[in-house]
């Protein structure tokens, strides 16, 4: 597969990767970099932006939550200095709000964690407004539901209560579930 994306990647084969889990970013770029990319790490957005302001790369590969603040911030940044740089928005906590305001300042596309090395560079040199091929391994639908019960669980503050009642879920069903390994 290596071979015919990098015939895809033009001159330019820059890659910034700006996400604040250490291992899964070291290991997409080394992944990136055996598809034949130049990737450039970053692990804040401090870090992203000053990567873009400096020295802007072709293809971009964002985390939308970071430890210090928003990945969209970096996507703004990139977009200024360079419109021409393809990003996609890479995230966990997935919401058709952030995947529409990603798009509107300039993301290509928009995938939600786990995404693998094969998506991201299916993401960054897809063309044309043709739709994507489903995922190989998508996520199972148990996973889905814990995925979005944690989403709503940070989202009121790890209060068990609170989420309980906007999931319209008994409180001691949803300890339960939180008492568990995420499901694969």
């Amino acid at each position: 597969m290596a071979e015919d994306v990098t015939a895809d990647l033009g001159p330019d084969r820059s890659l910034l990767l700006v996400d604040d889990d250490e291992p899964f970013v070291k290991r997409l770029a080394r992944a990136m970099e055996r598809r034949g990319f130049v990737p450039e790490t970053a692990e804040s957005v401090a870090a992203g932006k000053a990567i873009a302001q400096s020295r802007p790369p072709a293809f971009a590969v964002v985390d939308l939550r970071l430890e210090d603040g928003n990945g969209l911030d970096v996507v703004e940044a990139l977009r200024e200095r360079r419109p021409d740089c393809r990003i996609v928005v890479l995230t966990g906590y997935g919401a058709i709000a952030t995947a529409v305001a990603a798009v509107k300042i300039g993301a290509i596309d928009y995938l939600s964690k786990p995404a693998d090395a094969n998506d991201v560079t299916n993401a960054l040199l897809s063309k044309g407004a043709a739709m994507p091929a489903p995922p190989e391994n998508p996520m199972s639908a148990d996973r889905v539901r814990w995925e979005h019960i944690q989403r709503v669980y940070e989202m009121c503050d790890r209060n068990v209560s609170e989420t309980a009642r906007r999931l319209s879920m008994h409180r001691r069903t949803l300890q339960r579930i939180l008492a568990k390994r995420s499901p694969k």
